[in-house]
């Protein structure tokens, strides 16, 4: 398959009405995704027999996302968010078990081990993770990138210390699937949401599991779908359980499948490589220019750019139609992996007017529903592309 180029990308799949930088929030679904989740729901709607039949988008999904994350399949279990997964790997353990997170890190990986009430939580700073891992440890919980900041673990380390003191690992690769490249396979346990850098609908999440530590695992979610046959576990005690990671599935959602299915493949045909590159650099040259101006933005080869001491204008931003979000007192200012391009040209000269006239930047970290600032309601009236007449067509009106 030959490989899209960003711009295509951007041309067939995305038309974005305001300067969209909140991708760690929630990232934009592609055109693709819309029309198969809106197809899916007719055929729902209207009784056709495929109507309640979504086997094979999800098979198709969890392949992909497969490839994505360099694992088999046999290896990713799907369900609908995070704390699923986390809950179910939080369930399996022993009483007084260890549990090394990360200080700050996202509810999500953090609070399903807490509800137990019997495990030893123990937090550190993100920079000592590795050196803290110690032979008491039982596990490792982290995120592969921070949901507050952007700041990226030191994946490789991590995974070196715990394999020196026998502790396994669980990585939240929600904020970095879909623009750094990554590779499941290096630890025990990954759970991503896949609405954000994976361009999925909510509803969609994936949990891969080494094969030496399915054992460990309760498959707590084990409904008919878990079968090794699923046609013949629809009555009485599933007779197998799915050979593979399968078995540890929350049964899916079709209808958000349906969409995750084209928006995987869309990242499939353009590349993560590109999409890091391509991410990266606008960030870099980003944080250039909140430097230039006086701001002290979160340092990390991330996409997620951070700057404390501007959540102040995120009313001011949100009025110029650039939609960011606000975590732990810090504005988001997220790179959405394919609809910038460098080349827009009214776009920078906006973006240096509100950040020296109206003493506002887009400057980041966000993740995660439930605690994020509410973002503008739809506006009415006058289209942006009315009120805007400079912008360049398809071109977002902020760009770095």
């Amino acid at each position: 398959m030959e490989p899209l180029t960003l711009d295509e990308a951007v041309g067939a799949e995305f038309a974005p009405e305001t300067t969209y930088l909140n991708t760690s929030t929630c990232g934009l679904l592609p055109r693709r995704g819309v029309e198969a989740v809106r197809a899916a729901a007719e055929l729902n709607a209207t009784g056709s027999p495929d109507g309640g039949n979504g086997f094979d988008t999800v098979a198709a999904a969890r392949a992909s996302f497969a490839r994505l994350v360099s694992v088999p399949g046999e290896r990713v279990a799907l369900g609908s968010a995070v704390a699923v997964h986390v809950g179910m790997i939080a369930a399996s353990l022993p009483a007084g078990a260890e549990i090394l997170c990360t200080e700050g890190d996202f509810a999500s990986v953090v609070n399903p081990f807490v509800v137990r009430g019997d495990l030893k939580m123990r937090y550190v700073p993100l920079d000592a993770l590795a050196e803290s891992v110690r032979p008491e440890t039982t596990l490792v919980a982290f995120s592969a990138v921070q949901s507050a900041d952007g700041r990226v673990a030191d994946l490789a380390a991590v995974r070196a210390a715990a394999a020196v003191h026998g502790a396994r690992t669980l990585v939240d690769a929600t904020q970095a699937a879909g623009w750094l490249p990554f590779d499941a396979g290096n630890f025990d346990y990954t759970v991503t949401g896949a609405y954000k850098y994976l361009m999925a609908p909510r509803g969609v999440s994936f949990l891969t599991v080494a094969e030496e530590a399915q054992e460990a695992l309760t498959p707590f979610h084990a409904g008919w779908m878990a079968g090794e046959d699923i046609w013949s576990s629809t009555y009485g005690p599933v007779a197998e359980l799915a050979r593979s990671a399968r078995r540890f599935d929350e049964p899916p959602p079709f209808l958000p499948y349906a969409g995750a299915e084209q928006s995987l493949a869309l990242l499939e045909e353009i590349g993560v490589e590109s999409v890091r590159a391509h991410t990266t650099a606008l960030a870099a040259r980003f944080r250039e220019g909140l430097v230039s101006l006086g701001h002290a933005p979160v340092p990390a080869d991330s996409v997620v750019v951070a700057t404390p001491g501007l959540a102040h204008r995120l009313d001011a931003l949100t009025e110029a139609d650039i939609v960011v979000s606000v975590r732990d007192g810090v504005p988001a200012r997220v790179l959405p992996p394919l609809q910038h391009r460098r080349r827009c040209g009214p776009g920078a000269g906006r973006a240096r007017r509100l950040k020296r006239h109206r003493g506002a930047a887009p400057g980041p970290g966000s993740r995660g529903a439930g605690t994020q600032a509410p973002g503008p309601a739809p506006r009415t009236g006058r289209s942006r592309q009315e009120r805007s007449p400079s912008r360049t067509p398809g071109c977002p009106a902020l760009t770095v």
